[in-house]
């Protein structure tokens, strides 16, 4: 039923994925491919055919070989033609049919010599001489065929394809060549089984949204007291994070159609192609509407044409002006409305942001510690778990996940009981599913040296001591030296709550812990190793932050030396340097001064708790494993002349060192 109740829908044409009527008849065209292997058989069966016809039955043999043939009787038989000379070694047989004897050649089972003719009159008396019998043969009708095989017929059947193909080109309205028609996925109006429901950890974000859906339900209710709705809705969020299932959650809760397209889809090499398919796609959203149009990676045709001027992509400039036009040209009372998506709202050009196009902004973040037990709670429906599996725990570690990462953690829980053999997911499946994707898979199979695995126990065991005695810290959950990935052993943190501010205090004690592996590894064996290799360059990254980005130096207090994108997760990398070289110096000495500082507060820590570090190696080197309450029995010791003090600073967030 339509909007206003009639049926008229029903006697519609049925629609295609692209959103336009459906050709009406593309049978001839989805046999295309046995078309065009018949019309490939067929000229090679001619070019065969043509071969086999002209090609030399025979090889030629030099003259006077031929004569010695018929002086010898071996040739009985030889035709005589303008091109070559053929001997045959049988004779004629004779037969009787209607109109009498009837003469023709034996089938040539013995040897038959061809070569070519010489101005040689002794060739006849010899044959006279030999009761050789000779004629004369005419090769007219073999030039004819030749003709006929290698000309006219290719070329009769190249003529009778291109008119059956001309034929089916005006059949179809020409539409096969339009490379401008929208390549949307439409899903009609009740096909959407997605809803509020089914999307959790972004709460306000659905909040925000609500008032879409009670606007297209029930539109009056907005326009009779004069309010707007917003004509376009951008949703703003790492990658992850829902954006996409929000739109489809919209879209289900309002019981519209959906039309889905990615911002790459309108871009193509062709000048206008883009343009046209934005123009095809609104127009077949207002015969549709009210519905919803959503664009998912916007920032594909959308980047500010500002930072472009130089180089320039005359497409998508094209594209995206043929965007703001028509956003500009529907009025939201019709009950259509966009939807974009995008981690980059820093590159979109401000005129695609400004009120009447994109209204409103919608931050869809990585979820908090609630959230991300009530996504677990989502995709754990249809999963059997058992009883003492504790989803508030699994959310309690897994503190800085989005949606997608939790789907992940959920179903790999689920393959890991299935291949364990159990029936039920148990609260182990989620914590090796969690490292598998986190710390990579579990090498049961690498040979580690016996150094190498007591340097690796020592490695870990500074990692936790230093995490456990900092104040303030994520308590220490686990610890290995199981091989995972690329890396010999981890150390895994369970944060308490989620952190989002974070203090010059806290990044100290993050780079603090990240230096105690190595620390421990100098006191234990006197030297260096490559095992620290990724902590050292995480805790080089937090010292650069510091004094460039969040202006915690001495000489650059409260001063940001960058300009890093604002996307969503923050984690743009920065191709040019915006300071002076000789702020580039000091920035480099800044950095080394103040890992310096930590290491030696670590070392400090370290010794003066060595009993403690030798204790924790050695239960690694046992168990290879050691989990919270283990690790806990061991530190809960008190050291030698500790006073409490620490490395002063803090660890903020979950990790894995």
């Amino acid at each position: 039923m339509n909007s206003d109740g009639s049926d008229s829908q029903k006697k519609k044409p049925p629609e295609d994925r692209s959103g336009g009527p459906r050709l009406p008849d593309l049978k001839p065209f989805k046999d295309w491919k046995f078309s065009l292997v018949y019309v490939l058989i067929l000229v090679a069966g001619m070019s065969l055919f043509n071969y086999a016809f002209m090609k030399k039955v025979n090889p030629t043999v030099d003259f006077s070989e031929f004569k010695a043939k018929i002086a010898s009787g071996e040739i009985k038989r030889v035709e005589l033609t303008d091109s070559y000379f053929t001997g045959y070694t049988a004779a004629k047989r004779e037969a009787a049919g209607r109109g009498g004897l009837r003469t023709f050649p034996a089938p040539p089972r013995e040897p038959v010599y061809r070569t070519v003719p010489i101005n040689d009159p002794e060739i006849i008396r010899l044959m006279d001489e030999k009761r050789v019998s000779y004629y004369a043969a005419s090769r007219e009708g073999n030039m004819l065929l030749n003709i006929l095989f290698s000309w006219v017929l290719p070329i009769g059947v190249l003529f009778l394809i291109w008119r059956f193909i001309l034929k089916r080109l005006r059949n179809m309205g020409g539409n096969v060549l339009s490379v401008g028609q929208n390549r949307a996925v439409i899903v009609a109006e009740g096909d959407i089984a997605t809803r509020f429901n089914d999307v959790a950890g972004v709460d306000e974000a659905k909040d925000e949204l609500v008032e879409v859906v009670d606007f297209l339900r029930n539109p009056r209710k907005y326009t009779d007291i004069g309010g707007k709705i917003p004509k376009g809705v951008l949703l703003v969020g790492p990658p992850g994070t829902g954006k996409t299932l929000l739109a489809r959650a919209v879209a289900g809760e309002a019981g519209v159609s959906f039309f889905r397209m990615s911002g790459a889809d309108f871009v193509e090499m062709f000048v206008g192609v883009g343009a046209a398919r934005v123009r095809d796609l609104f127009k077949q959203a207002r015969d549709k509407a009210p519905c919803i149009i959503f664009i998912d990676e916007l920032d594909a045709i959308g980047k500010s044409r500002m930072n472009s001027a130089a180089s320039g992509n005359d497409e998508r400039e094209q594209t995206l002006n043929q965007l703001l036009v028509e956003m500009d040209g529907f009025d939201a009372a019709g009950g259509l409305i966009v939807l974009g998506a995008t981690n980059r709202p820093d590159v979109l050009d401000p005129a695609l942001l400004r009120p009447g196009r994109f209204d409103r902004q919608v931050l869809v973040d990585r979820p908090d510690l609630k959230g991300r037990e009530a996504i677990l709670h989502i995709h754990t429906r249809a999963v059997k778990l058992s009883g003492g599996v504790r989803l508030d725990a699994v959310a309690r570690i897994t503190s800085g996940f989005s949606g997608a990462d939790l789907a992940n953690i959920v179903n790999e829980a689920a393959l890991l009981a299935v291949r364990s053999g159990r029936k039920a997911v148990e609260q182990q499946d989620f914590s090796e599913a969690i490292e598998k994707i986190v710390a990579g898979l579990q090498k049961k199979t690498r040979v580690i040296p016996p150094e190498e695995r007591r340097l690796t126990a020592y490695h870990e065991a500074g990692h936790a001591l230093v995490a456990a005695f900092t104040p303030h810290a994520d308590p220490v959950q686990k610890i290995s030296i199981i091989p995972r990935g690329v890396s010999l052993g981890y150390t895994i943190q369970m944060p308490v709550e989620d952190r989002y501010t974070i203090t010059r205090s806290y990044l100290l004690g993050k780079i603090a812990m990240l230096l105690g592996g190595r620390a421990a590894e100098e006191m234990v064996s006197g030297e260096y190793s490559t095992g620290a290799a990724n902590d050292l360059t995480k805790a080089t990254d937090i010292a650069r932050k510091m004094i460039t980005d969040y202006g915690m130096s001495d000489r650059f207090r409260n001063v940001a030396l960058t300009s890093r994108g604002a996307g969503a997760d923050r984690q743009e990398p920065l191709f040019q340097r915006e300071y002076a070289e000789s702020t580039q110096q000091y920035v480099d000495e800044e950095i080394a001064r103040i890992l310096e500082e930590e290491y030696g507060r670590t070392k400090v820590m370290l010794e003066q708790r060595r009993n403690m570090l030798d204790q924790v190696a050695q239960a690694l080197l046992d168990k290879e494993t050691l989990d919270e309450r283990e690790f806990k029995a061991i530190t809960a010791q008190p050291a030698p002349g500790d006073s409490g003090a620490s490395c002063g600073g803090r660890v903020s967030g979950a990790g894995i060192a």
